[in-house]
């Protein structure tokens, strides 16, 4: 199963950075990635077991579903639902306390459907998801470092 990840520094608190990366309301301000997300099945916010619907920024859309929520420090999902050319899916947000803020890692492991073309399909694949880490984690960095969005997340996370 390949994995593709990437991790940035980032000057803010943990507690804020976990927060903000799971406001679905202030998501599309720093995600490129995102074009839409909803909670699924009346759950209005995110926890083990909650699923959640996500379009990306190339149109496709998956249903995912929380399987650790471990606030300030992990959240994970894996997709129920999404493109065919996944058999599997998962994406992982890490967030360790850093002397000058907070480390960042983001992480996504895959595998594809066809076995026989993974040697061709997953090496474009993850050249495509690392870009996407990287814009990520640059959005969440830029969001954070330069902007008034963690303010907007309300004093219980600043």
């Amino acid at each position: 199963m390949p994995i593709v990840e990437d991790a940035s520094r980032i000057a803010a608190p943990q507690e804020a950075l976990f927060a903000l990366s799971q406001d679905y309301a202030l998501r599309r301000e720093w995600d490129p990635f995102t074009r839409d997300l909803k909670f699924l099945g009346g759950a209005g916010e995110a926890g083990v077991g909650v699923r959640v619907w996500v379009r990306a920024w190339t149109g496709l859309t998956m249903e995912v579903e929380y399987v650790t929520y471990n606030p300030p420090h992990v959240v994970a999902m894996k997709m129920l639902r999404g493109p065919f050319v996944f058999e599997r899916f998962a994406g992982t947000w890490l967030f360790r306390p850093h002397p000058r803020g907070t480390e960042v890692a983001f992480r996504y492991s895959f595998t594809t459907r066809w076995r026989r073309l993974r040697w061709l399909l997953d090496p474009v694949i993850g050249m495509v998801f690392r870009r996407d880490v990287r814009a990520r984690l640059r959005g969440l960095k830029r969001a954070a470092e330069k902007t008034d969005i963690l303010r907007r997340l309300g004093s219980a996370c600043g």
